[in-house]
């Protein structure tokens, strides 16, 4: 028992040596994009720690199925929820995957191209509507 023991309290008392100090985009980030090709502008929030991104976008104008009244197959519904997944690369440029909250076999999927410059996130699409938004810390 006390083999199993003794590395184990050894690795608790290293875990807060081996966590990583904040960096300086880490906090929360909001911010609106326009509306791009598509004219539907995106809210983003974005969460940054030890350089982990994980958050949002949201686009208001995003409407489910409506009523189909002439008998044909119903437009699909516009994704109105983003995930938004990457890692802060140091040199103030990095990219982020944003994958689409739709339901069936319709997956979205896009890369978003992030630029830190001051106080300011810029963040582009590389596809899709073409949108670029501007965060800033919360």
């Amino acid at each position: 028992m006390k083999k199993f023991l003794l590395p184990l309290c050894v690795a608790f008392a290293a875990a807060p040596a081996l966590a990583q100090a904040p960096g300086p985009l880490d906090g929360e980030w909001r911010g609106r994009s326009d509306g791009g090709s598509c004219n539907a502008p995106l809210e983003y929030i974005i969460f940054i720690e030890s350089g982990l991104v994980e958050g949002t976008a949201t686009d208001a104008t995003a409407r489910g199925p409506v009523p189909n009244t002439k008998k044909g197959p119903p437009p699909a519904p516009t994704p109105g929820l983003w995930q938004i997944h990457g890692l802060v690369k140091p040199g103030g440029s990095f990219s982020l995957i944003a994958v689409a909250s739709v339901k069936g076999t319709d997956r979205r999927e896009g890369r978003l191209n992030v630029t830190s410059q001051g106080g300011t996130l810029t963040i582009t699409e590389r596809s899709g509507c073409g949108r670029t938004a501007r965060l800033s810390k919360s």
